[in-house]
């Protein structure tokens, strides 16, 4: 367990373990869901799809040739950014990290970088791999760097919780890392007055940013819910409910549940 992420050998991960690696000189991770048999499932953009940390349109496409060990190495289903890869091919010559769940807000708020941990408690293995077998065949919905990304992907396969506020930051921690830095600077601009000293205000500037990044951490949100990845479709809108389904709660708009 390391300051900064948790760097793992290969024989140290086990099936339903949430792994990433860093992309582009360490400017980015992408995550998957290790499901056994040196497979990931991931969730990357479509190839045509370009965004600021992606900046080719295969960047996150492990497998721009056929893999040499594993023929259904790449798999996906149509119209869906959800990949099987081989290990290999996901890690691309990168590290190996292992996300860390039911961390301790200590530990939590001493990681420097977001996108490497969370206080959530994750369910167990063969539930995670469930849910990243399912998704693989039924897909995980459109893209989106800041609310629908292969963190997002990973936490909800390991979590199953699902943030009801389509308006806020998605689960990821890297977006909350992105949205974190600019937010503790312009909050900390007022107390330049109080603090002339540089290094105060580093200190006053690093606090906010780690607070912001604890606040939208999934383990101590109020708005999420869990949810069934067989209800995922629904509670995403990517479809309507059927004449035998109804959505139904406690009253509130943050606790929708499908029957």
């Amino acid at each position: 367990m390391g300051l900064i992420s948790n760097r793992i050998e290969k024989h140290d991960i086990k099936p339903g373990d949430h792994v990433y690696t860093y992309r582009a000189v360490f400017s980015y991770s992408h995550h998957g869901i290790f499901v056994g048999g040196s497979k990931v499932v991931h969730f990357r953009p479509d190839r045509n799809f370009k965004s600021i940390t992606e900046t080719s349109s295969n960047v996150d496409d492990p497998t721009p040739t056929p893999c040499p060990t594993f023929p259904d190495c790449g798999f996906r289903q149509p119209n869906s950014g959800v990949v099987l890869s081989c290990l290999d091919c996901f890690l691309r010559n990168g590290s190996l990290y292992c996300f860390e769940y039911g961390v301790s807000p200590t530990l939590f708020l001493t990681r420097i970088r977001g996108g490497t941990c969370t206080t959530a408690l994750p369910d167990p293995p063969e539930t995670v791999i469930h849910r990243a077998m399912y998704l693989l065949q039924n897909g995980f919905g459109n893209y989106d760097v800041f609310q629908n990304n292969c963190e997002d992907f990973a936490m909800y396969c390991k979590t199953g919780l699902l943030i009801v506020d389509k308006q806020g930051v998605g689960r990821s921690g890297q977006a909350s890392s992105v949205i974190g830095a600019p937010l503790a600077a312009m909050l900390s601009s007022p107390l330049k007055l109080l603090m002339p000293s540089p290094v105060g205000m580093a200190t006053v500037t690093a606090g906010m940013y780690c607070m912001s990044r604890y606040a939208t951490d999934i383990g101590v949100r109020s708005d999420v819910v869990k949810v069934g990845v067989e209800d995922l479709a629904v509670n995403l809108g990517w479809t309507t409910c059927s004449d035998e389904e109804e959505v139904v709660g406690d009253g509130t708009a943050n606790s929708p549940i499908i029957i």
